[in-house]
C-alpha cells in the first residue's frame, strides 16, 4: 500500500492521521464498503457506490461525492498494483467536531478515507476440503442492512469461529437464518438454491446478488425466503459469499458434515462462473 486518500489528500500510510474528536473513533458513527478489483478494475462498481449511498442515507449523512469522483481516487489508488486483485475500502464518518456529544454535530464536515489492500489467493485447501462454520445466536442491532463501521458484535462472532477453528458463524434469530459474521448465505436442496430475503437484518450484499444472477444465468432455481435454522442441517451445500471470500463452500457446521462433507457440484458451478467474471475484469485467466 504506498497512499491512502484521505479527506482530500494522497498521503503515505505512516501520514495518515485522523483527528481523536472523530466521531468514527468515538462512537462507530459512519459507514464502510468494501470492493474488489480485478485487474485494477472494481466488480460492481456502481452497485457498490449505491450501496454507500444508501448507508449514509440511513445514518443521517448526505453523499459526500460523486460517483465518478470516487472512481477517479479508486483508479488511483488501484493502479499502484494493476496486476494483482485487490480490495478497495472506504469509510464515511461524521467528521470531528471541537467536542464529544451524542447529537449530531453541525457545520463539520465528514472524514473521507480510501484505501487498496492486495488480496490473498484463495488457498487450495478451500476448494478442495471447503471450511468450517459454527451456528450462533445473531447478538446484532437491528439495522443490519447498514454497512455501518460498529462492528462489535460482528468482532465477536468471528472471534469465537475463530477460536472454534471454524471460518464463520452462522446466525440464527427468531428460529432462522440470517447471515454470517462477516458474510450472506446460500443453502442447496435437491437442486435448489436458496438465500434468505433482503431485509433489515441482513446486509443487501453485492456478491450475494451476483450469485444469485449467475445461477439464475445457469438454470438454477433460485429462491429468496426465509430458511429455518433446520434447513442448515438438511442442506446439500451450503455457502458464504462476501466481497473478500468471494464463493465458499461451508462443509462442516458444528462439527456435522454437511451433505457428503465436500464442496458440492452446485458451489463448483457456480465458483466456475465466478472466476471467469474475474478473469473477464482482469482480461486474463491466472
Amino acid at each position: 500500500m504506498s497512499e491512502i486518500y484521505l479527506n482530500g489528500a494522497f498521503v503515505p500510510p505512516e501520514e495518515a492521521r485522523v483527528s481523536v474528536f472523530d466521531r468514527g473513533f468515538l462512537f462507530g458513527d459512519g459507514v464502510y464498503e468494501v470492493i474488489p478489483a480485478y485487474g485494477a478494475r472494481p466488480l460492481r462498481l456502481r452497485e457498490h457506490l449505491e450501496r454507500l449511498g444508501n448507508s449514509l442515507r440511513a445514518v443521517g449523512m448526505d453523499e459526500p461525492l460523486a460517483h465518478e469522483q470516487w472512481s477517479a481516487i479508486f483508479e488511483r489508488l488501484l493502479n499502484a498494483a494493476p496486476r494483482v486483485d485487490q480490495a478497495i475500502y472506504v469509510q464515511v464518518t461524521r467528521g470531528a467536531p471541537p467536542v464529544r456529544d451524542h447529537r449530531f454535530p453541525e457545520d463539520t464536515p465528514p472524514t473521507l478515507l480510501a484505501m487498496a489492500k492486495v488480496m490473498k489467493p484463495r488457498d487450495p485447501v478451500v476448494a478442495e476440503f471447503g471450511v468450517s462454520a459454527i451456528a450462533r445466536d445473531d447478538i446484532r442491532w437491528l439495522r443490519c442492512d447498514i454497512k455501518s463501521i460498529s462492528l462489535l458484535a460482528a468482532v465477536l462472532l468471528r472471534e469465537e469461529a475463530h477460536k472454534a477453528n471454524a471460518e464463520e458463524a452462522l446466525l440464527l434469530r427468531d428460529g432462522a437464518v440470517t447471515e454470517g459474521s462477516t458474510s450472506n448465505i446460500f443453502i442447496c436442496r435437491d437442486g435448489t438454491v436458496a438465500t434468505p430475503p433482503k431485509g433489515r437484518l441482513l446486509l443487501h450484499g453485492i456478491t450475494r446478488d451476483l450469485v444469485m444472477d449467475l445461477a439464475r444465468g445457469d438454470g438454477l432455481v433460485v429462491e429468496e425466503r426465509p430458511i429455518p435454522a433446520a434447513e442448515l442441517a438438511d442442506a446439500d451445500e451450503v455457502w458464504i459469499t462476501s466481497s473478500t471470500r468471494e464463493v465458499m463452500p461451508v462443509t462442516n457446521i458444528d462439527g456435522v458434515p454437511v451433505g457428503d462433507g465436500t464442496p458440492g457440484p452446485l458451489w463448483r458451478r457456480i465458483d466456475a462462473l465466478y472466476q471467469d467474471c474475474k478473469a473477464e475484469l482482469r482480461g486474463y485467466r491466472v
